[in-house]
């Protein structure tokens, strides 16, 4: 029995929870993941491209037409809290979070006692940048999924609040092998 290949792009901004959702939709779904940034790094190896641009996309459109886009709309200040709270444990690579898993210890690492520090990537002037950069790059790229009708967008704030949405709609796309419930 043939199968008919499914073609989706995840886009949302840095921080919105592409990762997570992803993780889930290949846990619940027939699907295979390849991560922007991997495929970046990669390609950025090779030489070759990924459709990040405007130009990019339709680019990718003409060669290879994707069945759908998901966009994770998560408001900016909610990813700047998000992002702007995480402390990491250089040593050991263990990630604390001042609100969502804060250390026994404020700035100290719960296992050695060692200091946390505050990566230059999830300070809150580095979000911002990163943001307004995505924003720029991005905006002409939904507009252009949008006019092709392929763009679904779930708004949410957290990824528990968009997961059944995105499971919802793919699931008019492709039989889902299950349903997982996160809280």
């Amino acid at each position: 029995m043939h199968m008919k290949l499914l073609r989706a792009i995840i886009m949302g901004p840095p921080g919105s929870g592409k990762g997570t959702i992803s993780t889930r939709i290949i846990k619940d779904f027939p699907m295979k993941h390849l991560s922007s940034g991997d495929v970046l790094r990669s390609q950025m190896l090779n030489r070759t491209r990924f459709p990040r641009t405007l130009s990019q996309s339709e680019a990718l459109y003409k060669l290879e037409p994707v069945d759908l886009v998901v966009n994770l709309n998560v408001p900016f200040e909610v990813i700047i809290d998000r992002i702007k709270g995480r402390w990491t444990h250089t040593p050991s690579g263990r990630i604390y979070h001042t609100e969502f898993n804060p250390p026994k210890v404020p700035g100290k690492d719960d296992v050695t006692g060692e200091p946390l520090i505050q990566r230059d990537d999830d300070k809150e002037e580095t979000v911002c940048k990163r943001l307004e950069t995505y924003q720029k790059l991005t905006q002409p790229v939904l507009n252009f999924y949008r006019e092709h009708h392929l763009l679904e967008e779930f708004t949410g704030k957290y990824s528990n609040e968009i997961w059944p949405k995105v499971h919802q709609f793919l699931s008019t796309k492709i039989k889902p092998l299950q349903y997982t419930e996160y809280r």
